[in-house]
């Protein structure tokens, strides 16, 4: 009778998970994680002999999936120049006020990097100009340069827009995206524009709130860093980019006789001065490693019946942090299992159900990106080189953290209000009956954050899901619950050494939300329809602009 009970039991629970999430398996997506986040792949890190690992583990999956290559000149890879950037040694480090030098310690007070390819980065005294918010956005009428030359001086940054911290009634509210963060607000967007303008580096005062995660996230990467081989690096790229964290900023304006709140406060409004640091001075001097890397995003592909040059794409990235310096237990490896070994997992089993059925009108693609935690430079590099066409790629569904912690009530959308697909969700997600909660930490620029911005900036309508957007609904323990996971998660494993495989995890909830994906994949290859952006989006004139390719 114990038996049978226990039967019973089982095929219960797999029929209620199969009701829960329909062809996406909990099971399999269990194991492809497991397989993934295992030491022998040693983090996947890019140019690493993890990569190596992994690119053939999942081109043998690809294959056996039964998908068609969809790489270079009818390969499974698409080849990614990178250029590898490490500081081995010592760093000498230091603020300088009046004469007298504050040594700063990287990795406690600050963390660099260099995207040039030289041997050594050597500055001596370099004058520091504060730029607030580094904001030039014309269409808000915002300028917070004002004309200041840069050229051979270190700017420094607030995170963050000049909105984020606006008070009821401060001219700046809602200009920007309040809580909400556009790119204005992005770290990368701040470097870029200090770029262009010729500085010698930038820093970036770090607040956890502005930035969206604490300071060991920043120091995450131990100096290294990737980017695409560039013609001219000296002019795409600065000599050092970097974070200070806040103590270290309020000492720095302490010492040039400002008060850091009170320049925050000045730097909300239009009328900001960028601000000469008085007596202060910057100097660094450490040695760059850099060596070129050749590595890959893994493309698959089912071809459309009838509409094969029409496509909807779905993906993921593959690659996690690599090697670190070894935790309590000795552990080396950041395995990424929840970043992102859990996409390629979701983006491997809906190939798997879509092989299973028929074949949909337009083609479907499956991507797995190199290098996204090095800058989203795989999906980027793609977004330059497309092995389909951008113009009639209906839609990227894109999955980047999955919460294992069971079933859901709802599903958390990233980017809310920017395109139609938003309504394709939640739709699928009513047919769950389930809800869609928008992100709870818009604060976190999470859209701006993962590989389908770089299609999105190039005008592809793009749909994220992101477990790190906000705690769940879960139907054991509520938003609460959800909530501890992401807090827990985001404060002690992300992109450390315990973002591990466990045999606990409940992944019916994560099952269900790729099961989304998946349906709002069908329903779109098998139409003539083409998802647009909403009006005001940032990215509609880029989709716009390509209208008469879809006829």
């Amino acid at each position: 009778m114990r038996i049978l009970a226990a039967a019973l039991s089982a095929f219960l629970a797999t029929a209620a998970q199969a009701q829960e999430s329909g062809p996406i398996d909990p099971a399999r997506l269990s194991a492809i994680v497991k397989t993934m986040a295992a030491p022998e792949f040693e983090g996947r890190g890019p140019g690493s002999p993890g990569e190596a690992k992994t690119i053939a583990y999942l081109t043998k999956e690809f294959a056996a999936l039964g998908l068609e290559p969809a790489g270079e000149k009818g390969a499974w890879t698409q080849d990614v120049a990178l250029v590898k950037f490490e500081l081995p040694g010592a760093s000498t480090i230091s603020l300088g006020q009046d004469g007298v030098s504050r040594p700063l310690v990287r990795g406690t007070d600050i963390s660099v990097s260099t995207l040039r390819p030289v041997d050594r980065v050597a500055i001596k005294d370099a004058p520091l100009v504060f730029v607030g918010y580094g904001v030039t956005a014309p269409e808000r009428g915002w300028d917070d340069f004002k004309g200041v030359d840069l050229k051979g001086k270190i700017a420094v940054f607030l995170i963050s827009d000049p909105d984020f911290e606006a008070k009821p009634g401060e001219p700046v509210a809602g200009t920007f995206g309040g809580q909400a963060a556009t790119y204005y607000a992005r770290w990368t967007y701040k470097y870029e524009e200090a770029a262009r303008r010729g500085a010698l580096g930038a820093l970036i005062v770090h607040e956890a709130p502005g930035a969206g995660y604490g300071w060991s996230t920043v120091i995450a990467s131990n100096g290294e860093a990737f980017d695409i081989v560039r013609a001219d690096p000296a002019k795409d790229k600065l000599l050092l980019q970097g974070w200070l964290t806040r103590e270290a900023s309020v000492d720095l304006f302490k010492r040039a006789g400002l008060d850091l709140e009170a320049q925050k406060v000045a730097a909300r409004t239009k009328a900001f001065q960028p601000v000469v640091l008085k007596g202060a001075s910057f100097s660094a001097d450490y040695a760059v490693a850099h060596t070129q890397v050749i590595s890959r995003n893994v493309i698959g592909k089912l071809t459309g019946a009838k509409r094969p040059e029409e496509s909807v794409m779905f993906s993921a990235h593959w690659d996690a942090y690599g090697l670190g310096a070894p935790d309590a237990a000795g552990k080396a490896d950041r395995s990424g299992a929840l970043d992102d070994a859990i996409g390629v997992a979701g983006v491997m089993e809906i190939a798997r159900a879509f092989k299973a059925g028929p074949r949909p009108d337009r083609t479907l693609v499956f991507a797995a990106w190199t290098a996204e935690e090095r800058g989203l430079l795989g999906s980027e590099y793609y977004g330059v080189h497309p092995t389909v066409p951008l113009e009639t790629m209906a839609a990227n569904l894109t999955i980047d953290v999955l919460q294992p912690v069971g079933p859901a009530k709802d599903v958390v959308l990233i980017g809310a209000g920017q395109s139609d697909l938003e309504d394709q969700l939640a739709a699928a997600a009513r047919r769950q009956n389930r809800t869609v909660t928008p992100d709870a930490h818009p604060e976190r620029a999470l859209f701006f954050r993962a590989d389908h911005f770089s299609l999105a900036k190039r005008g592809v309508p793009v749909l994220l899901l992101m477990g790190l957007g906000g705690g769940q609904d879960l139907i054991e323990g509520g938003r609460a619950a959800g909530e501890a996971w992401v807090s827990d998660y985001t404060a002690n494993c992300y992109h450390k050494t315990c973002d591990v495989w466990r045999a606990d995890w409940d992944l019916r909830g994560a099952a269900q939300d790729v099961a989304l994906l998946y349906e709002m994949g069908k329903e779109t290859a098998n139409s003539t329809a083409w998802p647009n952006w909403k009006p005001g989006s940032e990215f509609k004139p880029a989709r716009d602009a390509s209208a008469a390719k879809r006829k």
